[in-house]
């Protein structure tokens, strides 16, 4: 069964011009393409934090290391209970 809403859609596509048609869809794929790379470049750049953090922590004396790791746990562990009341 056909709604009415997909219907016209389909009626109003197919209503526009072939080249028309082909506009809009070449401007969903640069519109596609552009948030593909914004999304790889945020990547990249949490990449870079992460391996900037763990190299910060791995250079800390053992002592203090722990108790930099156990302070971002219980921070973590808080704010899971917090968001669980």
């Amino acid at each position: 069964m056909m709604n009415d809403h997909s219907y016209l859609e389909r009626t109003l596509l197919m209503s526009l011009s072939p080249t028309f048609r082909a506009a809009l869809l070449a401007a969903a794929a640069v519109a596609l393409a552009a948030a593909a790379t914004q999304i790889r470049g945020k990547r990249r750049t949490a990449e870079l934090t992460v391996e900037s953090i763990q190299a910060q922590v791995e250079a800390l004396d053992p002592a203090t290391r722990a108790a930099v790791i156990a302070r971002l746990s219980a921070d973590e562990v808080k704010k899971v209970r917090d968001q669980h009341r």
